[in-house]
């Protein structure tokens, strides 16, 4: 195959940008996605959120939600703030999977926190060409304000239900692009 014909180049191209949030750490939590067409500038957005999670399950949760609201096999930008999910995904993932999803700390064995979220991130990854960018969080970037609004309002609307003893259930953004 021509380097010409590889299939990277034939992938439609987007970007994600993703933010996650949480009052209090675990407390009720949103997560929020925009996913952008550069060439054509057609944008998607997607929210939602749990009643009690942390910072860290709403930034990967956003990531995933992100991921699938993709239909086809697509090269894939993730922008986001988090170290956590752009190092997780990059750097650790890898041996985490080669230690049946485990890591050492202190000289022990110990299971990946956020386990499951990591494994559907994973997959999800697996299904597209993903790259990562990391920006610095609450500092004017339009993309990741408009998601930490979204995912402040997401996690605004948890507590809201909480308080009012609701009992709040996740939400997702079943919408496919």
């Amino acid at each position: 195959m021509k380097s010409s014909d590889s299939p990277a180049k034939t992938l439609p191209v987007v970007q994600l940008f993703t933010d996650g949030a949480c009052s209090g750490n675990p407390g009720p939590g949103g997560w929020a996605f925009v996913l952008r067409h550069p060439s054509t500038g057609k944008e998607k957005e997607g929210s939602g959120g749990m009643g009690l999670t942390t910072n860290n399950q709403m930034e990967l949760s956003a990531v995933i939600h992100g991921l699938k609201a993709l239909r086809h096999r697509t090269r894939v930008e993730v922008i986001t703030d988090s170290t956590y999910v752009a190092k997780g995904a990059l750097e650790w993932m890898p041996n985490w999977k080669k230690n049946g999803w485990r890591r050492k700390e202190k000289s022990r064995w110990k299971p990946v926190k956020n386990v499951e979220l990591w494994q559907q991130l994973d997959e999800l990854i697996c299904r597209h060409q993903v790259k990562f960018t990391i920006i610095k969080g609450h500092n004017g970037h339009p993309e990741n304000e408009r998601c930490d609004g979204l995912a402040v309002a997401a996690a605004a609307r948890f507590k809201a239900a909480l308080d009012t003893n609701e009992n709040p259930v996740a939400e997702e953004s079943n919408d496919l692009w």
